[in-house]
């Protein structure tokens, strides 16, 4: 076995191991770091594979927006694990059909092979262009609707986000938009009148202390 080969499986071992702890981690936060683990692996076994390109922008986009965004979203949304490990069993044949159906499709794809590349993306190979060269041809000519699909999934997914974080919770504080627009300057601002400025009255004058008794002078035997 050789050393790229060693790469690959040390890197397939690492992915399988973060892909696992993904759907098994209790804390949403840690799911998160082990998805990121995730990624990085699999840049890694497609840097293996010469596919420089994907493997930058799975770092670059990925590990660099996407999954610092899921991690503030995780953090700021305050999950109650608790309730959520309740309905675990509930919607587990769902999401177990869910999973089946991707595997199968998966399977249909990698098992059928892939189709032949086109002719403009094989003339930008044969001519000495690099690969990233032949897949940007391809996203933009023949794939340019699904790349307009999943840029409009994306949008929607990061609006929701958005949107999830913005709830009302009793230990965030908020402020009507409403109300900070339609405000006047007369509200803003109360004036109370004072009575002038005068000057302090002198003080009273120090009572004497009082004196203490004498003692009684002791008796002699």
């Amino acid at each position: 076995m050789d050393v790229k080969t060693g790469f690959f499986y040390l890197f397939s071992l690492v992915l399988l191991f973060a892909a696992f702890r993904v759907i098994t981690a209790r804390n949403p936060v840690h799911a998160v770091l082990y998805l990121m683990l995730a990624f990085s692996q699999a840049s890694a076994v497609w840097l293996l594979l010469q596919a420089e390109f994907l493997a930058i922008v799975l770092v670059l986009v990925y590990l660099g927006a996407v999954m610092v965004l899921f991690l503030f979203v995780v953090m700021m949304l305050d999950l109650n694990m608790d309730s959520l490990r309740q309905g675990f069993w509930k919607h587990f044949p769902l999401a177990a059909l869910v999973g089946v159906v991707i595997a199968l499709e998966m399977a249909y794809v990698l098992m059928g092979g892939f189709r032949e590349m086109p002719a403009a993306a094989q003339a930008a190979m044969t001519q000495g262009g690099s690969n990233t060269k032949a897949l940007g041809i391809l996203l933009y000519t023949e794939y340019l609707y699904p790349v307009q699909i999943a840029a409009v999934i994306l949008v929607v997914a990061m609006i929701a986000a958005i949107a999830l974080t913005l709830r009302q919770r009793k230990d965030t504080k908020f402020i009507d938009v409403s109300d900070q627009i339609h405000v006047k300057a007369r509200d803003r601002m109360h004036l109370v009148k004072l009575d002038v400025t005068r000057a302090a009255p002198p003080p009273p004058p120090a009572e004497p202390a009082p004196v203490a008794p004498a003692a009684a002078p002791e008796k002699k035997a």
